[in-house]
């Protein structure tokens, strides 16, 4: 798939969002869908999804705006949900394979539960 929006069906995220492919969810909105990583790299780590397939934030522009202001809100509710708001937590974004992006749909990792290092990774 070429265009940046629309569903993939080769995209894992977007099998995932249409419920083709299993998933723990922790929240959702018309506009986004949030999940365990299944790898998690601490206590909490769930992936805010856009139910559009967006291939990653290197392209997103001005009209995506909406878009990214819902999937922070939807962070914004998993921290609330996971008890980890007040305590600190990361959100990322990873563009690339230098970055480990192994899935080229956008998402955002919600991190935390614990105390975390820097510089990351």
């Amino acid at each position: 798939m070429t265009a940046s929006e629309g569903r993939d069906p080769d995209c894992l995220f977007c099998r995932i969002v249409a419920g083709e492919v299993p998933s723990s969810e922790v929240t959702s909105s018309p506009t986004t869908y949030a999940f365990r990583d299944i790898q998690p790299t601490a206590p909490t780590h769930v992936l805010v999804v856009p139910r559009t397939h967006v291939i990653d934030a290197s392209h997103l522009g001005p009209e995506h705006g909406h878009l990214l202001a819902e999937m922070i809100a939807t962070a914004q509710e998993v921290t609330r949900m996971e008890g980890i708001g007040d305590r600190g937590y990361r959100l990322v974004f990873n563009v690339g394979p230098d970055a480990l992006n192994s899935v080229p749909h956008l998402h955002l990792h919600v991190i935390g539960g614990r105390r975390m290092g820097w510089p990351p990774g």
